[in-house]
């Protein structure tokens, strides 16, 4: 699909968004984004999901940073998304928690 359209698209370069923005304001009629963009929005549907073998694994890490000035806070953020309370978060906006560690 992508070779059919790809010399019709746009292309967001750092800011993902700006392709959610895009088929929301009806800039462009369809966009290829993450599946947890298009989920925070009530103004597209999701037609297609690429399939887990034409892309490379998409992995968001979380941990406290060297230097981090609220480590504490950052610890219970971490706390949470490990939670089954955190998990339910995630996986309502298409977030899948794959690892856990210490």
């Amino acid at each position: 699909m992508y070779d059919r359209v790809k010399n019709k698209g746009i292309f967001a370069g750092d800011d993902i968004r700006q392709i959610l923005k895009a088929v929301e304001t009806k800039k462009v009629d369809a966009g290829i984004t993450y599946l947890t963009e298009a989920k925070l929005s009530d103004r597209v549907k999701v037609v297609a999901i690429a399939p887990e073998n034409t892309h490379s694994q998409i992995v968001y890490t979380v941990a406290v940073i060297k230097g981090c000035q609220n480590v504490p806070e950052a610890k219970e953020f971490i706390q949470f998304i490990k939670s089954e309370k955190g998990k339910a978060v995630a996986e309502k906006y298409g977030f899948i928690i794959i690892k856990q560690s210490s």
